[in-house]
């Protein structure tokens, strides 16, 4: 294994370290982990919290400050963290307006961040919380029970954090978190694994000649795998499952087309001429387009697409500011 680390035990703070170095006007880490939060706390607004296992960069901490996330927390990699941990983070960002949190529909998360709540509102902390689940590649993985919730989640963190920033209510928040959930799907795919620092191994191998259609973004298996095609065919196959999962004719769609970690900039923009095109073909209006890696799976060589499903509340959110590391809209 060949990575630009010191100590592997130390990846994951090592890096929080480092993230908040880099924006040390608007984040900070917390001393109980590797929790980061907005260093000017919001007062009197809904509080977003996110986060899972280390390996995903920018998610989760990269989407940290104005119209996104309050908190993120970072378990170690591809392992979710503790309640402890999440806990935390939410006493570090509440406030009357409550709190609520965004979990990617994979076991770990989903009871971590519930016993984290249960512990808050012990507290008199008042906390919702919205599950995504928009991989429409399997029903059930080694990591979940149901859909696994993916790049998509981005698009939760943007317009659920536009909604608490402009003054909603945590009900209301939550129902537009919801409402972006129902109307993103996602589906992915890879030529390439990657390597846990911690097991200093590929998590999986495919032939040079092979690809896994409907991976996920820890490596689980897909729906199938196959010979490499052309990446216009591999675009098909993935907007085949993705429009036939949700009805999106006539509608106008946010498309994002998601690096995994090691896919180069050249070929997502390939990707996404295919994706256009298709798009266009079917009578779907692409409002906004973003690419580039957003959800990784460390260096991962591979790719997913997410299309958002829009209406006049979610472009208006959609539109208004962010000022994060990852994500800046102005």
């Amino acid at each position: 294994m060949k990575k630009f680390m010191n100590d592997v035990d130390q990846a994951e703070n090592e890096m929080i370290l480092g993230l908040v170095k880099a924006y040390p006007k608007d984040l900070r880490k917390l001393d109980c982990g590797n929790v980061v939060v907005r260093r000017n706390k919001k007062v009197n607004k809904v509080a977003l919290i996110s986060g899972g296992g280390s390996g995903h960069e920018p998610a989760h901490a990269g989407y940290v400050g104005t119209g996104m996330l309050d908190a993120a927390v970072a378990g170690a990699v591809f392992t979710s963290p503790t309640p402890d941990q999440i806990y935390e983070g939410i006493k570090e960002i509440a406030n009357d307006a409550g709190v609520l949190m965004v979990i990617k529909n994979y076991t770990g998360d989903v009871m971590n961040f519930e016993m984290a709540a249960e512990m808050a509102e012990a507290d008199g902390i008042l906390v919702k919380q919205v599950i995504v689940n928009d991989d429409v590649a399997v029903k059930d993985s080694l990591y979940t029970v149901g859909r696994r919730g993916v790049a998509g989640t981005v698009f939760v963190h943007k317009i659920a954090g536009a909604a608490a920033e402009r003054g909603d209510d945590l009900g209301q928040v939550q129902e537009t978190a919801n409402k972006v959930i129902a109307n993103v799907r996602t589906m992915g795919a890879a030529i390439r694994p990657c390597t846990v620092p911690a097991a200093g191994k590929p998590g999986f191998e495919l032939a040079e000649d092979e690809m896994e259609v409907g991976i996920g973004i820890h490596g689980e298996p897909g729906t199938h795998r196959e010979k490499i095609k052309t990446a216009n065919e591999i675009v098909d196959l993935l907007l085949d499952k993705i429009l036939a999962d949700l009805d999106y004719e006539g509608s106008e769609v946010a498309v994002m087309v998601n690096g995994s970690g090691a896919t180069p900039l050249m070929e997502l923009f390939i990707i996404n001429n295919r994706i256009s095109d298709v798009l266009k073909e079917k009578g779907i209006s692409v409002y906004k387009t973003y690419v580039g890696e957003y959800m990784t799976s460390i260096e991962m060589e591979g790719f997913s697409v997410s299309l958002l499903k829009l209406d006049a509340q979610l472009k208006s959110l959609l539109d208004e500011k962010a000022d994060t590391p990852a994500w800046k809209a102005w």
